[in-house]
């Protein structure tokens, strides 16, 4: 592992002084150590593990971002191709024993704490977020079987994932089906031995296909003949590439195949197969069907599946918030390199051009970015310490409230940043001007792989029913009074203060008293068509109030410190309340007259 304290030069994936600033000034990381999981942690290792992730996602992953891209993967009726710049980065990320950072020491993890863990990786996402998806997908998978699988299952599945032997993914959709779980139709028959034997067809499986590891691990929603209607007949099951032997070697291969690559407008270098399941491609054991072991109890599968999701949607936005952050930090090194123009008032036209960071609408541009991209990444740090905080916290009632925080806010940690940090892409785009639409330069891909964010794990419509229609009324409404809680000791921080943060706040509390009212008025009316009609304006509305929140907390930990960079930080949270958060004003509006002009819309009329 490194020992250095910082890279030589200055990153343009992230910012280490931000993510210094946002770990141990306002999130308190050091305090992590003092608890038994994390107790041979020190800040001294959490900063060789960030300096090592930056290494190795400057080094191996950021050089072949454009040849991913250029040169996508290819399946030739056999195989799936990549580029081999993909593998020599997958493999010096596991040897660095990346993949197991957040894992049990018992099975060769770090047992690195998930805020650290969300830091590092999004090292690797800034640099090249199509190879990095097959590792953090790995993950996930892995996760859910340690919560959910069997002794025997996390022995010969897990431990070889997290050493980079096998990858894994996860298979819901299906071609008919889409985000429609309900209507999933791949059965899972049961077979003497008690395994069972999987008939039908997944689409858009992420890293679905490809040579970067001996095996692949999928997981797969399927329903046992005699299951209930519904999500609650599906089941989960492992369902390996290859079969794996008692001793860990490979076996037969399994009767799953690739039917074809979906071609995508970006994020092009993780493969995206239809997979088919049981065509008879392949007879392991003599028979055709693909050979599935079933995971935990039958018909709690989409339960099962939701603990891969969850951390998936986080994971999404922390994949947006990178490529936004990696966007902003080239838009803002062109801008001070490049000359263009002289100031309005200058009068010689023989004066020098200046560089175009002197011109006050791409200052604008620029701080837009800014809050876009700092915000999204101030709050999904803050949604992994809250998984540390559900997970370690000594207090059972201190892990209660920080899981009720965590799921009101996965549905904003998921499409806030997919939203605003692909509108960080546009304007760095519009930066560049001409050059920016130009595949000489890096912006335009970052924009098409982050166009993808909005739509894969859940789309921003459906985290939007998610937010309105589940989280902020479960329970009673439990979660959301969490959340009003928690910003408003936020907000009586700032008041006390006095000042400008005085201000802040106050502007933040009148905007979270619409949020609790808005909530009320659109359940009120006793009827979920009314109510949910206009839930994506509801979420866009609610994750803008809990930008301003996370914002008015770094304004409040820059206080006292007058360099370049605290400046920069509360200069950027007064641009999000006097730009930003004045938007959600006609979104509470609309929302209060319970507007039914999209339930009313005829489809005939388009």
């Amino acid at each position: 592992m490194i020992g250095s304290r910082h890279m030589a030069t200055s990153s343009l994936l992230l910012s280490r002084r931000d993510l210094d600033f946002l770990l141990y000034r306002w999130l308190d990381a050091e305090e992590l150590t003092r608890r038994p999981r994390f107790a041979e942690h020190s800040r001294e290792t959490f900063d060789a593990v960030l300096d090592l992730s930056e290494q190795i996602a400057t080094r191996h992953f950021a050089p072949h971002n454009k040849k991913n891209d250029q040169e996508e993967p290819r399946f030739d009726g056999e195989r799936v191709h990549t580029v081999p710049e993909a593998k020599e980065a997958l493999d010096a990320f596991t040897k660095a024993d990346l993949l197991a950072a957040p894992m049990d020491e018992e099975l060769g993890g770090m047992q690195l704490p998930q805020l650290l863990t969300t830091a590092c990786f999004g090292y690797f996402q800034a640099a090249n977020v199509g190879t990095s998806a097959y590792v953090f997908l790995t993950l996930g998978n892995a996760r859910l079987l340690c919560e959910h699988g069997s002794d025997r299952q996390i022995d010969r599945y897990v431990r070889p994932m997290l050493a980079g032997r096998f990858f894994g993914t996860m298979c819901l959709s299906e071609p008919q089906a889409g985000s429609s779980l309900a209507d999933v139709t791949t059965r899972a028959e049961p077979q003497p031995d008690g395994t069972y034997r999987l008939f039908g067809s997944k689409m858009w499986i992420s890293a679905g296909d490809h040579e970067l590891a001996e095996n692949i691990v999928h997981l797969v929603l399927a329903r046992i003949p005699g299951a209930p209607p519904g999500v609650k007949g599906l089941s989960l099951f492992v369902v390996p590439k290859h079969l794996v032997n008692a001793d860990g070697t490979l076996g037969e291969r399994n009767d799953v195949v690739t039917a074809g690559l979906n071609h995508k407008m970006g994020y092009r270098g993780t493969t995206n197969t239809l997979l088919n399941f049981g065509e008879g491609a392949h007879t392991p054991g003599g028979e055709p069907g693909a050979v599935a072991e079933l995971v935990g109890t039958a018909h709690r599968g989409l339960p099962y599946m939701f603990h891969m999701m969850n951390g998936a949607r986080i994971g999404v936005g922390a994949g947006a918030m990178a490529l936004g952050y990696t966007g902003y930090l080239k838009s803002l090194e062109y801008a001070r390199e490049r000359p263009q123009g002289r100031p309005v008032a200058a009068k010689d036209p023989a004066a020098p051009q200046v560089p175009i960071i002197e011109h006050a609408d791409v200052r604008r541009m620029l701080l837009a970015q800014k809050s876009y991209a700092e915000g999204a990444l101030a709050l999904l740090l803050y949604c992994s310490r809250l998984v540390d905080e559900q997970q370690t916290a000594e207090r059972e009632e201190d892990r209660a409230h920080a899981g009720l925080l965590l799921d009101v806010l996965t549905p904003i940690a998921k499409s806030w940043p997919s939203q605003w940090c692909l509108a960080a892409n546009d304007l760095a785009i519009q930066v560049h001007g001409g050059y920016g639409y130009t595949r000489e330069y890096d912006v335009e891909q970052h924009y098409r792989d982050n166009r993808l964010n909005p739509i894969h794990e859940g789309t921003h419509g459906i985290q939007a029913l998610d937010l309105l229609g589940r989280k902020a009324v479960m329970d009673g409404g439990a979660g959301l009074v969490a959340l009003g809680e928690t910003v408003g000791q936020t907000v009586e921080r700032a008041l006390d203060t006095e000042g400008e943060a005085a201000e802040l706040g106050a502007a933040l509390r009148e905007s979270w008293e619409r949020v609790t009212q808005v909530t009320a008025r659109l359940w009120g009316t006793g009827d979920p068509s009314v109510a949910l009609a206009n839930a994506s304006v509801y979420l866009e509305a609610v994750g803008h109030t809990v930008l301003a929140w996370i914002w008015l907390g770094q304004f409040l930990a820059a206080s006292g410190h007058d360099d370049a960079f605290h400046r920069g930080k509360q200069q950027a949270a007064r641009y999000f309340f006097r730009y930003e958060l004045p938007r959600t004003g006609p979104q509470f509006d609309l929302l209060e007259t319970l507007d039914t002009t999209t339930l009313e819309t005829e489809p005939d009329w388009f």
